[in-house]
């Protein structure tokens, strides 16, 4: 039995390892969508907000601050707003003022 192991054939070192050709289009520079899903909340709101997220994917780095700002605002604001608004009112007590 012959366990030598083939030899795989060497490459010079002055010729570049062959490697596919780089899309003359792409820019990893560039902004590109991160396609992170979005479910909806059920709240217009917090989905407005949250849709907002999705004009990132069309700015450079730099831009991303103002949106992620914009963002925060209106979730924010979104909070406060479910603070504000009024509950059920509280059942009287069944036994009275305390002393």
């Amino acid at each position: 039995m012959d366990d030598a192991v083939p030899e795989t054939p060497a490459v010079a070192e002055d010729e570049p390892a062959s490697e596919p050709a780089p899309d003359p289009g792409y820019d990893p520079a560039s902004p590109a969508p991160l396609n992170v899903p979005r479910t909806p909340t059920g709240d217009a709101d917090v989905d407005a907000a949250l849709d907002r997220l999705g004009d990132a994917d069309h700015l450079a780095t730099d831009g991303h601050l103002e949106v992620y700002e914009d963002v925060h605002r209106g979730l924010r604001d979104a909070l406060t707003a479910l603070d504000a608004r009024p509950g059920p009112p509280v059942p009287p007590s069944q036994h009275g003022p305390r002393s």
